[in-house]
């Protein structure tokens, strides 16, 4: 029985999860849009929100905090600096997911999860 369980394994190893949403959330940092499976998205959504929240303070403790979730010096400078100072009026909820199609050749539910455009 799964009472109380926190997230979704996704069929991997927990460093192969652990890579894996790194690698998409340096993907949805550089592009603002990106479309992968609804449990990926969904998972997704939690890491990134939360990369969110942390960058949104803009100091040097900032930047190592997000530095040291997904280690990559380009997208770490993009989400503290021009992405996350839109958000500060905002308590979460950066995150949109709209499920698309079904994928052909296993029938994978799929999604679209976007940064929403902060006013």
């Amino acid at each position: 029985m799964r009472h109380g369980h926190g997230y979704r394994k996704l069929g991997r190893t927990s460093s192969h999860r652990a890579a894996l949403l790194k690698n998409l959330a340096i993907a949805i940092i550089k592009s603002e849009k990106i479309e992968t499976t609804l449990p990926k998205a969904k998972e997704l959504r939690s890491y990134v929100e939360k990369l969110i929240t942390r960058a949104r303070k803009g100091d040097s403790n900032a930047h190592r905090a997000v530095f040291a979730s997904i280690q990559d010096k380009a997208s770490t400078n993009r989400l503290v600096t021009e992405v996350a100072p839109k958000y500060v009026g905002r308590n979460g909820g950066y995150t949109r997911i709209v499920k698309t199609r079904l994928r052909r050749g296993d029938a994978a539910q799929m999604a679209t999860i976007e940064l929403v455009s902060a006013e």
